[in-house]
């Protein structure tokens, strides 16, 4: 694979960053030659991803089975993981000229993982390779199964391996398997998996002098399942990010183009907040309400027209979804608040039958971030004969390793570190609230809350179009590569206004030097419960009281123009 940067280039790079990138890249703890690594775009710097175990013996079955025309399938999770994965392989096989069967199993009906019911049904298709992305490795029943009809599963997933023992699959591919030991790879998102799997394919055809396209295009799944999974961003997965992302705003894929309009396409760079707060989402909508097929199929297709009927779909689902997420959320932070009123709140565990299943992982997410402690929302199974909940961490807690501790009380249970989803009688919750409650009592409240931290303080004349531009150069930014949060002093509000009664524009300006002003927007700020209205904090300055403000720093581009823009966390007396 060609790479535009090298190493040399970064370092050169490295020195010219604005000077307060550098002392903030240096306070995250990097020395210059980790900058230069870090700012790196050389591919050829990865580790080995073809080093995981059982590659070589999964890309040997499935040689066999395109020689042979044997029907191949690939089954994938139902969120945008999956689905991305899913997509990557189905394009890297149409590359062989293979057709695959590609599967995706729902929400509702069969639930996470696989089962045996999807053996039966891979073999009345006729496969006799069925492949797994991003789920499989705590599905022993179905691998046993599988291997008792005689059908060759090979799983491909990222997840902790949390069984007794691991299931007896023709192939486990996983970097996070019992016995695996690459550290680097530990993070890979499942398709990051998927990926190596087709390079090791593509490795092995090679050998027998068989050429194939290069797979540097299928680096775009890469960069939107990585960043939308909430992967950890080591600079393994930062550099395959990256290559994926510079392609998106070009990309051949009719689906993937869908998702950028034309003043998109001519910016200098597709963000990752993008992927994160609507590419996926988007994908992830219909999986959360109903079946996924219609997210893989925009993938998959090569129609323009069938590419934006399946994108509509989504559209419609998305705004579907948030609507009964906001009614979600509300119900269970109402909880939330009854739950707390005479004890220490350590972590957040709420019930209801009529919470959506579809929508509880993102209101997991959103109670974490209201009350700053890890949340665990339950509700109903299909059939109503059990519960079932998505968990979501707080601060550097493994959520994983606790609900570990009481997988006794847990009919299923998988995940990692910041989050997992589990199922169990109904009649186990008390003393499932009872044992986490004492579980996380025993732990350092800095380890089990999310605390409010900043990276670095500036002036109002520290803030221009330079600082704005190279820390585009630090993108993606996600998970162990968050964006750069700012402390400022030494400004004042000049005037602000509310737009659609929840979100602020600010206008600011310093107080010391020459004058500076700086524009900038809060959205929602109207509804945190712990911030000051815009009013009294322009009355508070009006006293003669300091004002302390937290953003991070962008450029909003419109119609050509581009526009300094702080995003404002939060604006409070100095003093709060």
């Amino acid at each position: 694979m060609t790479t535009p940067h090298t190493h040399e280039a970064s370092a050169r790079e490295s020195v010219s960053l604005h000077p307060n990138i550098v002392k903030l890249l240096h306070k995250r703890g990097m020395n210059d030659q980790e900058i230069a690594e870090f700012l790196s775009w050389d591919l050829k710097a990865l580790p080995e991803l073809t080093q995981m175990k059982d590659l070589d013996r999964a890309s040997q079955r499935i040689i066999q089975a395109i020689e042979k025309n044997e029907k191949i399938g690939v089954y994938g999770d139902y969120d945008v993981d999956g689905t991305t994965s899913c997509a990557l392989l189905y394009h890297f096989f149409k590359m062989l000229n293979t057709e695959i069967i590609t599967i995706q199993p729902s929400r509702f009906v069969e639930g996470y993982g696989i089962h045996p019911p999807a053996i039966d049904s891979a073999i009345e298709r006729g496969i006799k390779v069925l492949i797994t992305v991003d789920c499989g490795i705590t599905n022993n029943e179905a691998a046993e199964y599988a291997q008792l009809r005689g059908l060759d599963l090979i799983i491909t997933d990222h997840h902790k391996d949390a069984r007794e023992e691991m299931p007896p699959a023709y192939a486990v591919v996983n970097p996070n398997r019992r016995d695996e030991n690459i550290e680097d790879l530990k993070p890979l998102a499942g398709v990051g998996v998927a990926f190596a799997l087709a390079l090791q394919i593509k490795n092995d055809l090679a050998k027998q002098g068989k050429e194939t396209p290069s797979l540097y295009p299928l680096l775009q799944f890469v960069a939107i399942g990585t960043i939308c999974d909430l992967a950890y961003l080591t600079p393994a997965n930062i550099k395959l990010v990256r290559h994926g992302m510079k392609q998106l705003k070009t990309s051949q894929y009719m689906g993937i183009r869908q998702f950028f309009n034309q003043e998109e396409r001519k910016e200098p760079f597709i963000s990752s907040e993008k992927l994160s707060f609507q590419i996926g989402p988007m994908i992830n909508s219909k999986g959360r309400l109903d079946h996924p097929e219609r997210a893989l199929l925009l993938l998959t297709c090569d129609d323009s027209s069938i590419a934006f009927e399946n994108y509509s779909h989504l559209d419609i689902s998305n705004r579907e979804r948030k609507a009964i997420q906001e009614e979600v959320f509300k119900l269970a932070r109402e909880q939330v608040f009854q739950s707390i009123k005479d004890q220490e709140h350590l972590i957040s565990i709420v019930y209801s039958p009529e919470f959506h299943e579809g929508v509880i992982g993102i209101v997991a997410s959103k109670l974490v971030e209201a009350f700053k402690v890890p949340a665990v929302i339950f509700t109903d199974t299909e059939d109503k004969t059990m519960i079932k909940a998505s968990a979501r961490t707080a601060g550097d807690l493994s959520i994983f390793d606790c609900l570990k501790q009481c997988d006794d009380l847990f009919v299923k249970f998988g995940g990692h570190k910041a989050a997992a989803g589990l199922s169990m009688m109904k009649e186990n919750l008390p003393a499932f609230i009872e044992r986490m409650n004492s579980l996380l009592k025993e732990i350092p409240a800095i380890q089990r809350t999310k605390t409010f931290t900043y990276d670095l303080e500036v002036t109002p004349h520290d803030i221009n179009p330079k600082l704005a531009r190279d820390l585009e150069k630090l993108e993606p930014y996600g998970n162990g590569n968050a964006k750069p949060l700012f402390k400022m002093t030494d400004f004042m509000i000049e005037s602000y206004d509310l737009l659609k009664e929840v979100h602020v524009r600010w206008n600011l300006a310093s107080t010391k030097g020459e004058k500076v002003n700086l524009k900038g927007i809060s959205f929602n700020f109207m509804t945190k419960t712990d911030s000051y209205r815009p009013d009294e904090l322009y009355q508070m300055q009006k006293r003669g009281e300091p004002l302390v403000c937290y953003f991070t720093v962008g450029i909003n581009r419109f119609n050509g123009a581009e526009y300094l823009q702080l995003m404002i966390e939060s604006i409070a007396p100095q003093a709060h």
